[in-house]
């Protein structure tokens, strides 16, 4: 296929990303994973098991050599806290492709822009292919293309409200301006704020807790496969434009 979804380099076939938090537990997480057909999972490096061979680990469950792990650095409020992370998992597990995430305090848990942006910097200069959840400010998301990020990625609404996509027209115009990969991270509540995502031009989508904590995660999982793929086919069909008046859909000459 012609529209290729890539990152820092290699094609992935799924435009949906998918977390591993929040599951009632691995093996509702792994299905999940399997139905939503995601090629890319993230991984709170600092909450998910992925040592310590005396408890369940999450290797065991989505295997790494099939599914592209994406650490990141949730739960982290500092630069400091963040690079350390993230150089312990390139150290576990050899993972240069990162998302980064420093957030600004624990209720909103809104991204830090301006440790965002440091972190992104010093990451970059490391070697690391570093994805950034950031706030939809297009100027910021301008400097973090700048600073050397592989992947921009606005939150559509704060993390886990899944009050769908707030601000359409920043999105836009952060489309219009980056050649990077868009992905919307954070917020989703349906699979409708996905497709939704995609026909703003969005390149992919990451959604946890939409589908971790649906009444029926594995129906969910699936909604959001086909509502990634609907979205993304709707955004190249080209949409119609918009009228305030109406428009006959059959002709007006030659009526009976």
């Amino acid at each position: 296929m012609k529209d290729k979804f890539i990152i820092a380099g290699k094609k992935y076939n799924s435009r949906l990303i998918v977390g591993t938090g929040k599951y009632k537990n691995m093996s509702e997480c792994a299905k999940a994973i399997k139905l939503s057909k995601a090629d890319i999972v993230t991984v709170a490096v600092r909450r998910v098991n992925i040592t310590d061979k005396n408890k369940p680990l999450l290797m065991d469950y989505i295997d790494p050599k099939k599914i592209t792990y994406l650490p990141n650095t949730a739960g982290c409020f500092t630069s400091e806290d963040a690079l350390r992370t993230l150089r312990l998992a390139r150290e576990i597990g050899g993972w240069k492709l990162v998302k980064l995430e420093v957030l600004g305090d624990k209720k909103n848990l809104f991204p830090e822009m301006i440790e965002t942006l440091k972190s992104t910097e010093v990451l970059s200069n490391e070697g690391f292919k570093v994805m950034v959840y950031c706030n939809d400010d297009p100027l910021m998301a301008k400097r973090l293309e700048n600073a050397g990020a592989s992947a921009i990625m606005p939150l559509a609404a704060p993390i886990g409200s899944g009050l769908g996509i707030l601000n359409k027209v920043n999105i836009k115009i952060i489309r219009k301006q980056t050649k990077l990969p868009l992905i919307i991270d954070a917020g989703l509540g349906q699979a409708s704020d996905a497709a939704i995502a995609m026909e703003l031009g969005c390149d992919g989508v990451l959604v946890n807790t939409a589908i971790a904590k649906a009444k029926k995660p594995f129906e969910m999982a699936q909604a959001f496969k086909n509502a990634v793929i609907a979205g993304r086919q709707s955004y190249l069909s080209g949409r119609i434009n918009k009228t305030l008046m109406g428009r006959p859909s059959s002709p007006l000459k030659g009526i009976i």
